[in-house]
């Protein structure tokens, strides 16, 4: 396979990238949060939750499958119905889908709110600066000062008008920790994670379990596939989703795809 010197749109300078490659969306995927930590936005231990994530990528045919497009639907339907809906980015986040979070955040309307575990004043600047140059007008984070109970991690802090107050959390590319205390908060939790016998998987109300950049277009459009339903629809979207039964559903695929390898 030849190699010809492309331009990382996405990402910026140029590197030589084999465009035909079948896995070229995780090729620039990984550079994408490689610049990231050399600019400050992601920590560098983002470089080993990615890599864990593309494992389970793998094993999914590094495709959307159809339950992975029955829980985005569910988590449109629950951002439809919330009162204050907010949707948490991190460092990878940020990197892997800022414009596709912003137009998110846009399309329900949901606010943004920057939460990391290794949080430093200036990286959150960074990041805040860094999803207004992607469209998003109305970011939270950077006054973080309210807890979540029961965690000693800067992942405690929120923003008084975001989680703080919301009903509803995105919170894609969790740590299960605060998963579990937003449940405990009587916040309803949305996760994207590809692991789906993590904690956060585990204790979300939905788990979209699916590659981040390939999720949160989908919630997007469900969300607008629904609007136009009405809110007695979203209810009952919301309240069929079978969370564990859709987990066991993504575990049945990547069993299947490791039954299949030769």
């Amino acid at each position: 396979m030849g190699e010809r010197r492309l331009r990382r749109a996405p990402v910026g300078d140029g590197v030589t990238v084999p465009k035909d490659h079948p896995r070229y969306r995780s090729l620039v995927a990984r550079e994408r949060v490689a610049e990231g930590v050399t600019k400050g936005l992601v920590h560098v231990t983002g470089l080993v939750a990615h890599g864990r994530g593309e494992a389970f990528d793998y094993l999914l045919g590094e495709r959307t499958t159809p339950s992975a497009l029955e829980a985005a639907r569910a988590a449109a339907a629950h951002l439809l119905l919330a009162r204050a809906p907010v949707l948490s980015v991190n460092g990878n986040t940020a990197v892997l889908c800022p414009a596709e979070m912003t137009a998110l955040a846009r399309e329900v309307p949901a606010r943004l709110e920057i939460n990391l575990f290794h949080r430093t004043e200036d990286r959150v600047r960074a990041l805040a600066a860094h999803l207004r140059e992607h469209g998003a007008t109305d970011v939270l984070g950077e006054d973080a000062a309210p807890r979540i109970p029961g965690l000693s991690s800067d992942r405690a802090k929120t923003s008084a008008d975001g989680i703080a107050v919301a009903d509803v959390v995105l919170v894609p590319l969790e740590d299960g920790d605060r998963a579990e205390a937003l449940k405990r908060m009587g916040k309803t939790v949305l996760v994207v994670d590809l692991n789906p016998l993590s904690r956060s998987a585990k204790a979300a109300d939905v788990c979209i379990v699916d590659e981040v950049t390939r999720a949160i277009p989908n919630v997007t459009e469900a969300v607008r596939a629904l609007r136009p339903l009405g809110e007695d629809e979203w209810r009952k979207v919301a309240a069929a989703f079978d969370a564990r039964g859709n987990r066991r559903a993504a575990l049945r695929t990547m069993t299947e795809t490791a039954e299949k390898a030769e």
